[in-house]
């Protein structure tokens, strides 16, 4: 049974211990390229597509829309069309689901960790390994490492990462400095970056975290291999003031479902466990101190308070490149499409200010390529 192989339900984030299959994209009998959408899966986060690691043929569905799989259980078989269906379907009855209790275990697989910044306590993830420069992910505002949680796995296969939470966010102290401006933070990530003995790191910052990361880059270009900017805020004055002033406000699970909503093309791909996830990190101590003056430091009076000028986010001496979700509700399309021909710019259809969560395998395939390119 050499030629048959299983698709299983994927491991996405460190908490994830099942999926509901939502809709099979490709038929049974289909042939298929790799990177390809096979299915929609829905966690208790978000919805996400799974694709193809590799081409094949669809022999056969095994988990029909409806059904919930632990992580590992069997969703599919694919095999060439030679392969007889005795041989699948002995494969099948033969296939050994993992044990729910086992897949949930705490133990299991790399955990965050805490790092001496400076004097400040900071939340890391660290996965996979590799030569040159690792990867660092830089959350946006109100986030935390979490966001990651399509990217990271996915280029740890062949890149060490880094994915950090920043003052104020997830893990981390909630003590912030009285600069809580992309300098400021930029400095955070410097601090972090020495602590774990980077010199060099490729920058993948989304929304405020891709102002950090320029930022960065422009203080610190000899430790920047390149910079990928998902959404990033500072490249113009626009913002969605009301979803920066209701996140804030938002306590109950309603007004919190509604805000987070605005992040996303779809709707229906915002789940529960992300809503109640967000209002816990809010009940925190010094978490609304800390998002009040994040948000009265980089949009005062509604509007980007810093924005970078054209000459420093295409003139660095760096690669940088630029991905945007063209249904983006929160900092408009429009930014990025202003530094077209001077830097890469990728926009991406159907997915809102989480392009990384909503297409995650695209924006993986253009860090992947980009960064191979860098180094």
């Amino acid at each position: 049974m050499a030629d048959i192989t299983a698709i299983t339900m994927p491991k996405w984030g460190l908490t994830m211990t099942d999926g509901k299959v939502v809709e099979w994209l490709k038929r049974q009998g289909e042939e298929f390229a790799a990177g390809e959408e096979l299915l929609e899966i829905e966690t208790t986060k978000i919805t996400n597509v799974m694709e193809a690691s590799e081409p094949g043929v669809l022999r056969r569905i095994v988990a029909a829309p409806g059904a919930t799989l632990p992580v590992g259980g069997l969703l599919a078989v694919a095999a060439p069309a030679s392969v007889p269906d005795a041989e699948i379907d002995a494969f099948v009855a033969g296939f050994a689901a993992p044990e729910p209790s086992a897949t949930a275990s705490e133990d299991e697989g790399p955990r965050p960790r805490d790092l001496d910044a400076g004097g400040k306590r900071l939340r890391y993830l660290e996965l996979g390994a590799g030569e040159g420069p690792p990867i660092v992910f830089i959350h946006g505002f109100g986030a935390d490492l979490n966001t990651w949680m399509f990217n990271q796995p996915a280029l740890a296969e062949r890149h060490r990462t880094i994915a950090l939470d920043l003052p104020g966010h997830g893990g981390s102290t909630k003590t912030l400095d009285k600069a809580v401006d992309e300098m400021g933070f930029a400095a955070d990530v410097e601090r972090a970056l020495t602590a774990l003995d980077i010199e060099r790191a490729h920058l993948v910052g989304h929304s405020m975290g891709g102002a950090i990361a320029l930022a960065f880059a422009y203080w610190e270009s000899q430790r920047a291999a390149s910079v990928t900017l998902i959404a990033s805020a500072q490249l113009g004055p626009d913002i969605n003031a009301a979803f920066i002033d209701d996140f804030i406000r938002a306590q109950r699970r309603r007004e919190m479902q509604e805000v987070l909503t605005l992040l996303v093309h779809d709707p229906a791909l915002v789940g529960r466990t992300m809503v109640e996830d967000v209002l816990r990190y809010k009940r925190l101590d010094g978490v609304d101190a800390a998002l009040k003056a994040i948000a009265a430091g980089w949009f005062p009076k509604g509007v980007q308070r810093t924005v970078i000028p054209e000459e420093i986010a295409a003139g660095l001496s760096l690669p940088v490149q630029i991905v945007w979700g063209r249904e983006d509700r929160i900092i408009p399309v429009a930014h990025a499409e202003a530094l077209a021909g001077k830097v890469p710019v990728h926009v991406i259809d159907g997915a809102g200010h989480l392009p990384h969560m909503e297409k995650s395998g695209e924006v993986n395939r253009l860090i992947e390529r980009f960064v191979a390119a860098a180094s």
